[in-house]
């Protein structure tokens, strides 16, 4: 069986670079795919409190015969949470539902920039990582505004920003100011959504010269640019065959062509700076 590659964090710690996402997965049906997801190889479970699925996940955690300590588990604060002492009644109501006692990654969901809440939200993220419940913290959604505003504040920088970057939208700008942080880039939406980017002609050429599948060539290409990744499926054949993208080599030129259908029309989901949610 393949093991995905790791990816050091600014802290020390170390988090595998192919994950599993649960975004939009119902709890009962998150207990059953999470399992197969450890069967195949996964080691990196990402959740959140938004998603009512952190309950499951912590059921499957405790069915599999995977150790928990070989489990990388990542759950989110939500907005409607946000705040120092809010944040930490979030955190510990999801690890209640995550049935577990450490945490290996915590993250701010979204700066949610209107509720003027992030800094101190971040500043409980902080004190949670002290007292060792929360071994990395990090951010999700952030204008480069903000993601500068909470390290100047606090001298603590983030782990990881997770972000929407696909090969649509594939985040140069954000990614650079995240490398010159120290920070390390995580996509969310890896596979873009609706089939556009897996039936794009580059992609499937690109599949039929490596003998994988469109799919394994985009995960292929956020390992090959130094993302972490989380894509997600509920069909088991198709959690199978992500987790084998670990093994699909691209060529340089097939990660530059890649790159290139990147656009600025190409974001899927809100933009961070203007979200109000």
């Amino acid at each position: 069986m393949a093991v995905s590659p790791t990816v050091k964090f600014n802290d020390g710690n170390t988090i595998p670079q192919l994950g599993y996402g649960v975004w939009q997965v119902k709890d009962d049906v998150a207990e059953k795919v999470v399992g197969l997801a450890l069967d195949a190889g996964f080691r990196h479970i990402d959740t959140a409190r938004i998603y009512g699925n952190e309950a499951g996940v912590g059921r499957a955690l405790a069915a599999s015969s995977v150790n928990r300590d070989d489990v990388f588990v990542t759950t989110k604060v939500w907005n409607e949470d946000q705040g120092y002492e809010s944040t930490l009644a979030a955190f510990d109501a999801s690890m209640k539902r995550l049935g577990i006692e450490t945490l290996d990654l915590l993250l701010i969901h979204w700066a949610s920039v209107h509720r003027g809440l992030y800094l101190e939200t971040w500043k409980a993220f902080i004190e949670l990582q002290k007292s060792g419940r929360v071994k990395s913290i990090g951010v999700s959604n952030f204008p480069e505004e903000q993601l500068r505003e909470i390290v100047a504040e606090t001298g603590v920088t983030p782990a990881i920003h997770q972000i929407e970057l696909h090969p649509f939208f594939n985040q140069e700008q954000l990614r650079k100011v995240n490398n010159e942080l120290g920070i390390v880039t995580q996509a969310w939406s890896p596979l873009g959504q609706g089939g556009d980017i897996l039936t794009h002609e580059t992609i499937t050429k690109i599949a039929e010269k490596h003998d994988a599948t469109p799919a394994q060539v985009v995960i292929a290409w956020h390992l090959a640019i130094g993302n972490v990744v989380i894509p997600k499926s509920v069909t088991p054949e198709r959690i199978v065959e992500n987790f084998e993208a670990l093994n699909i080599t691209l060529e340089a030129k097939d990660v530059d062509v890649i790159n290139a259908l990147s656009h600025e029309d190409g974001r899927i989901g809100p933009d961070p700076a203007k979200a109000e949610f």
